[in-house]
């Protein structure tokens, strides 16, 4: 795994300034966000695993939950419910997506703001969670990658029929 020198990597696009996000990192940062949801909404948790691969997967207070492939696909099958379609009848709405090169580094952080609606059979369609991923990303072999994600949830509905767990607080 290469990542090349800012001024080659995934913030400047070819700017003089090494320091500015050019918009086509920009946007490949968002596409990023984008097909984590697409998956996730899917159910397809091994497409989860290897989207997040070169990451490592943080709790808000920083400990480390799951790294790699494999321990990240196991994390998302073990606590997300898939339902008679074989999905978690989510819909994972991204938005509010902040781009901005990391001082001394290669790597961009990505803020954004998620929303989880879901709708299953006896549950009507309702946001679940609320919240913000702060998101660490580098170009390897030439693509950007996650290299970090920190799911920081804010507010919670009814989880119940998302998660094998509740998270709220008591």
């Amino acid at each position: 795994m290469s990542a090349g020198p800012v001024s080659e990597g995934p913030v400047s696009d070819g700017h003089a300034d090494p320091d500015r996000v050019g918009p086509a990192a920009r946007a490949e940062a968002a596409e990023l966000l984008a097909r984590y949801a697409e998956l996730v909404d899917a159910g397809d948790f091994d497409g989860v695993g290897a989207l997040l691969s070169d990451a490592e997967l943080l709790e808000a207070g920083g400990a480390r939950v799951a790294a790699g492939a494999e321990e990240i696909a196991d994390l998302y099958a073990a606590t997300t419910r898939r339902h008679g379609d074989g999905t978690p009848g989510t819909a994972h709405v991204i938005t509010n997506v902040i781009v901005e090169a990391v001082p001394g580094s290669d790597q961009l952080e990505v803020r954004s703001r998620f929303t989880v609606f879901q709708a299953v059979e006896g549950f009507p369609l309702q946001p679940v969670v609320v919240g913000r991923y702060v998101d660490r990303m580098r170009r390897v072999d030439g693509r950007l990658r996650f290299v970090r994600r920190t799911m920081v949830p804010e507010r919670w509905g009814d989880p119940t029929h998302h998660l094998t767990f509740d998270p709220r607080p008591s």
